[in-house]
């Protein structure tokens, strides 16, 4: 058993000129995110081949800018652009997951030109799924393995069936989402509108919902015991991390006292 008390809820705030989001118990104690968890845990090598396509086709399409910099501000802003590009990408995704998520509770939405096909992919998700929402965007915590999140949807479909569903914006839907959803579902509680941890409802079955601007498909993802088990063991790598440091001492004393 973790030392985190209940309720854990979300807390919102900005870094480095970016929103960024963190999870806190009953005693102000921070709690490892999911999503943390899995890029510490998680080896991602196909990261360094994207940081290096970044670079070079903001170089490519810059090119004249970057020749008006001095070397070393020409440099930084090289050495940034990957950061940018994933920010704007994380921007748009968090804006579709706020539309999706009003537009599934009935609600009219206004949004800039540039979301115009995401949205409408969304609508068509909702008209041609017709997802009846039991919880949305909502933070969900397991005490026992010491993590939190925020799960995007939970909805019962006109089969019968439950899902819990992650909407995701990116290029493409990866398998290892499935470890995300697999702590989201065996999580113990949700945090509810005021504030109070309530049972984590149980469900069928666990998916992505993939919104382009050109269209969406939903995929089944496997998010069972199995796979909780595995994502138990992507958290203790990941607590490496923190851990790690102490294992290093300070520099020692030679034994014998150099002779002048």
């Amino acid at each position: 058993m973790s030392a985190f008390t209940a309720p854990i809820t979300r807390r919102e705030g900005r870094s480095f000129g970016r929103a960024t989001h963190w999870y806190v118990d009953a005693n102000g104690l921070k709690v490892p995110g999911v999503t943390s968890i899995l890029s510490d845990g998680l080896p991602k090598p196909a990261l360094v081949g994207w940081g290096i396509k970044s670079v070079a086709e903001y170089a490519i399409d810059h090119w004249d800018d970057l020749a008006q910099e001095k070397p070393s501000d020409r440099l930084k802003t090289l050495k940034g652009s990957p950061y940018a590009v994933r920010d704007e990408a994380a921007s748009r995704g968090t804006a579709v997951h706020h539309i999706a998520e009003r537009l599934a509770a009935g609600e009219e939405v206004e949004y800039e030109d540039e979301l115009a096909g995401h949205v409408e992919s969304a609508v068509r998700f909702l008209d041609e799924w017709q997802p009846r929402v039991i919880l949305a965007e909502k933070s969900c915590y397991n005490l026992e393995y010491g993590w939190a999140g925020t799960f995007d949807l939970i909805a019962e479909f006109p089969d019968g069936r439950t899902a819990l569903l992650d909407y995701k914006t990116s290029k493409g839907v990866y398998p290892d989402t499935g470890l995300q959803l697999a702590a989201y579902r065996y999580s113990t509680h949700y945090t509810d509108d005021a504030g109070e941890p309530q049972p984590m409802p149980a469900v069928d079955w666990c998916g992505v919902v993939h919104v382009r601007a050109d269209g969406y498909d939903v995929y089944e993802l496997r998010a069972d015991e199995s796979v909780l088990l595995r994502m138990r063991y992507v958290a203790a790598v990941a607590r490496l991390k923190g851990e790690m440091p102490a294992w290093k001492s300070d520099a020692l004393p030679a034994p014998i006292e150099a002779v002048a």
